[in-house]
């Protein structure tokens, strides 16, 4: 297991930034959330809003115990973990520790790495590049698909079918293309009303 038995089993992890604010995409839009923003990312998207994620060593490694003391001082009750690839750690004690503090903790995550830890709830954001472990179907409560061209809409319906009969469908557009494609997956909602429409509210809000 490499680079000190991988920051301690979880016990550490490489902080990018950690905030209180209101989640922005997908089904739990408008919620207040306590946001840990974990660094690194081997995926490479060409259109990533936070490409100073990817370099792990960029960020500091900090105490999980640490980051749960500091989002207990906000009200939500929620953590979502997100990244870069949060899945690249361990993150059994991350989630065991914010279990123990009350909180109910949310993973967004592309699925490219074996899960860890006890979520309650999973953002399944899958890229074609790079497709996710094929547990996460069945795991996933919520699958964004990001659209930045229209061959993402096939592509999209064939991850559709191997998620549970549960999981929540939205598809999202790029922000770089939202002006091109919200038009083309408004249309595309219309015809196949399984799918929901995902924004990036918070841009529109100015928050982080």
């Amino acid at each position: 297991m490499p680079e000190n038995d991988i920051f301690e089993r979880g016990r550490k992890l490489p902080l990018m930034e950690e905030f209180y604010s209101l989640q922005g995409e997908g089904y739990h839009t408008g919620r207040a959330s306590y946001f840990i923003r974990v660094g690194g990312c081997d995926i490479g998207c060409s259109w990533c809003d936070s490409k100073r994620s990817w370099d792990a060593d960029r960020h500091p490694l900090v105490p999980a115990d640490d980051i749960i003391s500091r989002a207990a001082a906000y009200p939500s009750g929620i953590i979502l973990v997100t990244g870069g690839e949060p899945t690249m750690y361990e993150l059994g004690y991350l989630c065991d520790k914010a279990k123990e503090a009350g909180f109910k903790i949310f993973l967004e995550t592309s699925g490219t790495y074996q899960l860890t830890g006890s979520w309650d709830w999973i953002c399944l954001s899958p890229k074609k590049h790079n497709p996710p472990v094929e547990h996460y179907y069945t795991k996933a409560n919520e699958l964004k698909v990001i659209v930045s061209e229209p061959g993402d809409f096939p592509w999209a319906e064939e991850v559709s079918k191997k998620v549970n009969e549960g999981c929540h469908l939205f598809l999202q557009p790029e922000w770089s293309r939202k002006a091109v494609m919200t038009d083309e997956i408004i249309d595309y909602v219309r015809g196949h009303p399984q799918w929901r429409i995902s924004m990036q509210a918070h841009k529109v809000w100015r928050i982080p």
